[in-house]
């Protein structure tokens, strides 16, 4: 089975620098895009930055700027470089993945379990 797990989360102060990683594992035949998504409390899970296997990149507006995403195809990681951090960067953040896991199987929709990013003001 397919697993996504993220570390580098923690607690920095506004204007700080955090660096999010997220390392796929488990049954991979090829992976299309990667993100990040962020989940404060009482709000709906949004997008933060997504990478496609050739590169491309798409931000929220909130971000721009700011955060960076890159990926290691043969690492299989994306990370996220955040710099500038606000207090409205508060959330858990979650890494996904567009990833098909056999050769016979179709792309689905991958999950980590989050890692919790303050930022204290």
């Amino acid at each position: 089975q397919v697993q996504l797990v993220e570390s580098g989360g923690g607690l920095v102060q506004a204007g700080g620098s955090l660096r999010l990683s997220c390392a796929a594992s488990g049954t991979i035949f090829s992976i299309n895009a990667m993100g990040w998504y962020r989940q404060a409390p009482g709000k709906q899970r949004e997008l933060v930055a997504t990478i496609t296997s050739g590169g491309s990149t798409n931000y929220a507006d909130s971000v721009k700027g700011r955060f960076t995403i890159s990926r290691d195809n043969a690492k299989k990681t994306v990370t996220l470089q955040m710099n500038s951090l606000k207090p409205e960067d508060t959330a858990v953040y979650y890494c996904n993945a567009y990833v098909r896991a056999l050769v016979i199987s179709s792309y689905k929709d991958y999950w980590g379990k989050g890692t919790l990013v303050t930022v204290s003001s």
